[in-house]
């Protein structure tokens, strides 16, 4: 059994989608977690955290903006005492033809599913560090990350740039037994989806709802994931049980991406 009483993790983009569902996950094992967003508490969150009173405290902050990821750390050392572990799965999506494909969708893409993990990562490593007591970081990819989409250029190749930092991380901080892994979900039955779903019905001429259907029947396990699919790994990436795990990209995604 998976247990992580005691243990204390940062998560960003926690207020819905696979963010709450592992956020639930952890404190539901005995973690004490701090939770980051861009947005003010949704229902779920406030829900959840009702139910969890001492064991879990929200920030709103942009994490794209100068000073902000060290503000949101600090502040995560001051509730929790220490990180042992960072869920770092705060992301953005959004999609063009190629050529009609501009610097501010580039611009925004980068700046949170890059750079924000990026200076996120490398803020919690710090601290980590500081503590000498090693740790787990979890970075969010995706299958995207795995291959080239015409459609969906710069949100693959940000997921592909989460992947590579997870590896260069990984042996940055190995000698301080410092566990830095990601996850590469599916297609994730999502809050994101409805945005998603919309924009291929855009591009591609397709019905509402129709691009949602095709990809969940294509999956080999005949249906899109759910945000609890992805939290019992997230527990076991954020649990001793993975203790000689570092490095890694794990699919979870339905049998899509084999490797």
């Amino acid at each position: 059994m998976i247990d992580l009483n005691g243990t204390t993790v940062l998560v960003s983009g926690g207020n819905g989608g696979i963010g709450l569902a592992v956020t639930e996950q952890y404190v539901a094992l005995g973690a004490n977690c701090v939770v980051i967003d861009i947005h003010a508490e949704s229902a779920e969150f406030s829900a959840l955290q009702s139910s969890y009173p001492q064991q879990l405290h929200y920030l709103q902050a942009d994490l794209t903006q100068p000073g902000k990821v060290n503000e949101v750390v600090a502040s995560a050392v001051e509730k929790l005492g220490k990180i042992d572990v960072l869920f770092n799965n705060a992301a953005i999506f959004d999609m063009a033809p190629l050529l009609e494909s501009d610097e501010s969708m580039y611009e925004r893409i980068f700046s949170v599913n890059v750079k924000a993990m990026f200076f996120l990562m490398q803020k919690v490593a710090g601290q980590m560090v500081a503590q000498a007591t090693g740790g787990s970081i979890i970075n969010m990819a995706s299958q995207a990350g795995r291959r080239g989409e015409a459609l969906v250029s710069h949100y693959c190749a940000s997921k592909a740039a989460v992947i590579s930092y997870t590896q260069s991380a990984a042996l940055a901080f190995s000698e301080q037994q410092i566990r830095v892994n990601a996850i590469s979900p599916g297609v994730i039955d999502t809050p994101m989806w409805e945005t998603v779903d919309g924009l291929f019905a855009k591009y591609e001429g397709l019905a509402k709802g129709e691009k949602k259907r095709m990809v969940g029947e294509a999956v080999p396990l005949g249906r899109m994931g759910a945000p609890h699919d992805i939290a019992g790994l997230a527990a076991f990436l954020a649990s001793e049980q993975s203790s000689y795990i570092t490095g890694q990209t794990i699919n979870v995604d339905g049998g899509n991406v084999l490797s």
